[in-house]
């Protein structure tokens, strides 16, 4: 009896112990350089996530939309997710320009940042680039889950080049 009690636990604790819920997948952000380089190699849309130190909502964002684990995983396969601050110093590359940091006042902006705006700043702001690394579209603002779920699919799965978004959103059915 003895033996059979220590087998029956043993199996129970070997069952528990190799048991481990999944966990939460996450944006896997990216540089913008780490993302082009990758791009080289294989094309695939860019999901740009314009955001400062400062902004408020772009941390809601962080915590409540590009953390649910629908988002992240949709991202992660179907973009490269750059995580790119508007108010960074540092210089970045891209298509023979050098884009730089310009002071304005206390702060100031990345060249970058303006360029994808089309000088429209606002944060957060989400920019979505093609396989070409042409501009699709930028969104300003704060999106929740279930804003952002059908651009992305409208986006990820090429509805765009065909369709309305607002017709798309008709037609849609959330997953979140």
């Amino acid at each position: 009896m003895q033996v059979l009690k220590y087998l029956f636990v043993s199996v129970i604790l070997i069952g528990v112990s190799s048991f481990r819920p999944l966990e939460n997948e996450k944006v896997n952000w990216l540089t913008f350089e780490e993302a082009i380089a990758m791009h080289e190699k294989e094309p695939k849309k860019l999901l740009i996530d314009l955001y400062t130190d400062w902004c408020g909502w772009c941390k809601v964002m962080d915590r409540n939309t590009y953390s649910k684990q629908e988002i992240a995983t949709y991202i992660n396969e179907n973009f490269y997710p750059v995580k790119f601050n508007a108010e960074q110093k540092e210089p970045v590359e891209f298509r023979g320009h050098t884009f730089e940091f310009v002071a304005q006042g206390r702060r100031g902006v990345h060249e970058l940042a303006a360029a994808l705006t089309r000088n429209k700043l606002s944060y957060p702001t989400t920019v979505f680039m093609d396989e070409e690394l042409r501009i699709i579209q930028p969104i300003a603002g704060y999106l929740k889950p279930e804003q952002m779920e059908p651009i992305l699919l409208f986006i990820g799965g090429d509805h765009f080049k065909t369709t309305a978004f607002e017709d798309f959103k008709k037609n849609h059915k959330s997953s979140l």
